[in-house]
């Protein structure tokens, strides 16, 4: 019983580490299927929690806060659109520049405003996202296996959690479903047939990335005043590039992307509960190992030992259209 109580804290760890690699993978996803690749997802994130925070406190209110870092990551969306897609410039650099932008602005106007090195004072009550207990948890919690599960890990989150989750067959739907995926989609692999057909490339590539900082801007938020009380310095600790490894892992596709980032979750929990302890025969593990399987795994997949992994074709390509 002790394995499974275990188990099931495991379990819960995995969600709530998963949650925001889930959003931000979602946000590269709808960024990369539109052939503009967003490496500035870390910094979307980094940026976003820290409005959330500042404004949390501020105002003592969490959907205020969940307001501000949505607008706060949409702006550094539009930044990288304007770099990449109106002045063709490089995505890339692009993208990291916003990175370190983030990195540096979170932290001069955390001690600018607080004067507490950079962070954010704690925030509590209505300022953060409290867990949701789900009809029936307490009642079901002493049943064998389903109970604890049910009651631990499937009830307890928060409703970012639950967005997070109803986000992966939304994007599938839109995706797959509607003609804005079918020309997003289209857009990514052949950006000249689209234009040929009279769809602006432009607006499609720029509600790709405003797509992108909407999910960034919640996971941005959900480090910052659900999963924590406050802001730290560089508290997304590169859960952007996870998420973009994750995005890679799962060949572009929402729910496998889901999938990979629980993936990923699971490893960071076992690397947390791993800590310190010895495994028999092979001794102490080292905690760099865990944390360093999502990266192996995904170069497994991009050498093809399981299948390639091929991005869109038009992906990281300024369009320019022909006269």
């Amino acid at each position: 019983m002790e394995s499974f109580d275990m188990l099931i804290s495991i379990l819960g760890s995995t969600i709530r580490l998963s949650i925001p690699l889930i959003l931000a993978a979602l946000a590269g996803l709808y960024s990369e299927r539109a052939g503009v690749f967003d490496i500035g997802l870390e910094g979307k994130m980094l940026a976003a929690a820290f409005a959330a925070a500042a404004a949390a406190f501020l105002t003592g209110s969490a959907w205020l806060g969940l307001l501000s870092g949505i607008g706060v990551s949409l702006v550094f969306s539009l930044i990288h659109g304007f770099a990449s897609i109106t002045n063709r410039g490089n995505q890339i650099v692009s993208g990291v520049a916003l990175n370190f932008v983030a990195a540096g602005l979170t932290v001069v106007l955390g001690q600018a405003w607080f004067s507490q090195g950079g962070r954010t004072p704690q925030v509590s009550g209505e300022a953060r996202f409290s867990p949701i207990i789900l009809p029936g948890a307490d009642m079901m919690r002493d049943v064998p296996f389903i109970g604890p599960l049910y009651a631990n890990v499937i009830s307890g989150n928060n409703i970012l959690t639950y967005i997070a989750f109803l986000a992966v067959p939304l994007s599938w739907w839109v995706l797959y479903r509607t003609r804005f995926g079918l020309r997003l989609r289209a857009v990514g692999e052949n950006p000249g047939a689209v234009d040929t057909a009279g769809i602006s490339v432009t607006f499609l590539r720029y509600r790709a990335v405003l797509m992108a900082g909407l999910l960034c801007g919640i996971a941005g938020t959900y480090l910052a005043i659900a999963q924590s009380a406050a802001f730290i310095k560089d508290m997304s600790a590169g859960k952007g590039f996870i998420a973009l490894a994750a995005l890679i892992f799962a060949k572009w596709k929402p729910v496998p992307v889901m999938f990979a980032c629980l993936l990923f979750g699971f490893l960071d929990a076992l690397a947390n509960f791993m800590q310190g302890k010895e495994i028999p025969v092979i001794g102490e593990v080292p905690v760099q190992l865990f944390q360093a399987l999502p990266y192996i795994l995904t170069c497994i997949l991009l050498a093809g030992f399981i299948g390639a992994a091929n991005p869109p074709k038009a992906g990281g390509v300024a369009y320019t259209k022909e006269r």
